[in-house]
């Protein structure tokens, strides 16, 4: 039991459980209507399952551009082909599907548009004998059918996607920290960061921050028109926050990196203190890792916790970094003015982080 309700907290299955629901009712209603409609049943739970989709918002919004597709398409079919009776069958289909998918091209349906296409051909080839009836039976019972849909996914565990969200959130977090672990890696082996290297692993980064900001952007269309919204506002808003403070802080990594593989400021004539500057900048960088990889704090506040510990690790390697700076006498503008630009990075990635340092509460 508790195997199955773990799986149907899963987007995919609550999605299939829906359209399964929507188009059995589809099929229920369809079939107690007249028998004009009726014989063509079929075609609502066609669209119970088109208007089926993650969001309460997504599932109205695909149910209306796909029935007005399906009424675009019918219309060009019947009207090429009034004007072009006395041109052979197969030249008017041509034409029809030439202009159908023309006018997809227009994305009034968005990822609907290909139903003016399939339904103008549907038209032509199947509807022709009476087209008003056939409109009304596809049309009509697609309508329904979609109408159906929404109102399943409206009533029946209507998403709010929070559970994707949390998921890409969490790889974005350790796929940046890994990142800053091993430019620091490298810098701590004394090796030159190679640039098209980092600029291969940037590539990856990017293609989890864009499903990051996707599943974010999927949460607040989840929010409209779901009668769940009130009761995971609060959940729902600190997923945005987090999300936009990780890709924030992904902007600014990115800067970071760019700085120490193209500039390499920690051997540019400032490498002649004790400590050394690629062992004092890796510190910095693996600090502001570590806060990544740490996001919630597990104590109250009364007794420090494991990101208590990373924030003041951060923040102690960032005031080696500073010292340094004040201390040093470079030979290489560039390369100092680059470490110094590293050390306000640093610094504004943990501000956006809200890492700072908890006052001990009086227990």
């Amino acid at each position: 039991m508790g195997a199955l309700w773990v799986q149907l907290h899963r987007p995919a299955v609550q999605r299939g459980v829906r359209a399964a629901v929507a188009a059995a009712l589809a099929w229920q209603v369809a079939v107690l209507l007249p028998p004009l409609l009726s014989e063509y049943a079929y075609y609502a739970p066609l669209g119970a399952v088109i208007a089926v989709h993650p969001t309460i918002a997504d599932s109205a919004s695909a149910a209306w551009r796909s029935v007005l597709a399906i009424l675009t398409g019918f219309g060009l079919a019947v009207a090429l082909y009034e004007v072009t009776r006395v041109v052979p069958d197969a030249l008017t289909i041509a034409l029809i599907v030439a202009v159908a998918i023309a006018v997809e091209q227009l994305q009034l349906w968005r990822e609907q548009a290909s139903w003016v296409s399939f339904a103008a051909v549907l038209m032509i080839t199947v509807g022709l004998d009476d087209p008003g009836a056939y409109v009304l039976r596809y049309a009509g019972l697609t309508l329904l059918g979609a109408a159906i849909g929404v109102l399943v996914t409206t009533v029946l565990f209507p998403p709010m996607q929070l559970t994707r969200a949390v998921e890409e959130i969490a790889t974005a977090r350790s796929q940046l920290a890994a990142h800053l672990e091993e430019i620091a890696g490298t810098l701590r082996e004394g090796r030159v960061p190679d640039p098209a290297e980092w600029s291969g692993r940037a590539t990856v980064l990017d293609r989890t921050l864009d499903r990051m900001r996707a599943a974010e952007a999927q949460v607040e269309r989840a929010r409209r028109a779901n009668p769940r919204a009130p009761r995971w506002q609060g959940r729902a808003a600190g997923i945005r926050e987090e999300s936009r403070a990780v890709d924030r802080v992904a902007v600014l990594v990115d800067d970071l990196t760019s700085l120490v593989v193209e500039l390499q400021p920690h051997r540019r004539g400032i490498d002649r203190v004790e400590a050394g500057a690629g062992w004092v900048l890796a510190d910095a960088l693996a600090g502001l890792a570590g806060v990544v990889r740490t996001p919630y704090h597990s104590t109250d506040g009364t007794t420090p916790d494991r990101r208590d510990e990373r924030i003041a690790g951060a923040e102690a390697a960032l005031d080696r970094l500073v010292t340094l700076l004040r201390t040093t006498q470079p030979a290489d503008e560039d390369g100092f003015f680059a470490l110094g630009a590293v050390a306000v990075g640093v610094r504004r990635g943990l501000a956006a982080l809200g890492a700072h340092r908890r006052q001990a509460q009086a227990a």
